[in-house]
């Protein structure tokens, strides 16, 4: 039987035309912001699972189900996208640095809640947190990434200059620049360090019950004391 008389026939047994079944649409009916973060959310989840190697741009399309030119119509290119990420991050972060930070306490305590915030976030988000601080993947001209890295800055800066009773302006004193520097250094390097295990050893050695954040409050202690 030719298929043209097999499809007379099915048709003439159900009185009516067989009905075209459609494919399911792949789900692009994003609007255009809805689209980008979409994009960034599978970027991160990617980050989290696959790590750096895993995140690539026709990964990310994947993972968000969408085209595979829609990244690079949003972002342009691994740097793009990369740099976006970034700043979604460094976003969150400054978040977390200032979540437990009230106006009322004195600058030692605000710096105090920033520092735990700074460390907080580096162990919650390890891979997102190295990526941020990874400047030769990162496109810093983005007017977004921008914008959060000079927010981020503001957060120590301007707790800095409250333990100076000064205002910190973009053009800084050397020992403005060095207060800074002094407590930037302090908190990054612990988080480094706890994230790449060099820690461990000596933690082992504490008392039982003393832990990373105790180990943190006691270098902050002795920070103020010297101060």
């Amino acid at each position: 039987m030719k298929a043209a008389e097999a499809k007379a026939r099915i048709e003439g047994l159900s009185g009516r035309p067989r009905r075209k079944i459609s494919k399911p649409r792949r789900p692009d009916s994003y609007h255009h912001g809805s689209l980008r973060e979409a994009l960034l959310q599978a970027a991160e989840r990617l980050l989290e699972r696959d790590g750096i190697q895993g995140l690539t741009l026709r990964a990310a399309a994947r993972e968000a189900g969408v085209s595979h030119a829609a990244p690079k119509n949003h972002f342009g290119d691994m740097a793009g996208l990369l740099s976006e990420l970034a700043a979604v991050g460094f976003e969150r972060f400054v978040a977390t640095m200032q979540a437990n930070v009230r106006d009322e306490d004195p600058p030692d305590r605000r710096l105090g809640a920033i520092g735990r915030g700074y460390v907080a976030f580096a162990r919650a988000h390890p891979d997102l947190f190295l990526l941020m601080f990874r400047s030769e993947r990162l496109d810093s001209s983005r007017p977004r990434l921008r914008a959060a890295l000079d927010l981020s800055a503001r957060v120590l800066s301007g707790v800095v200059g409250a333990r100076r009773g000064e205002t910190v302006e973009a053009a800084l004193t050397l020992p403005q620049a060095a207060g800074i520097v002094a407590a930037w250094s302090m908190v990054h390097g612990f988080a480094m360090l706890l994230l790449d295990g060099r820690l461990r050893p000596l933690l082992a050695r504490l008392p039982p019950g003393v832990d990373a954040d105790a180990l943190l409050a006691a270098i902050f202690s002795g920070a103020k004391s010297k101060r």
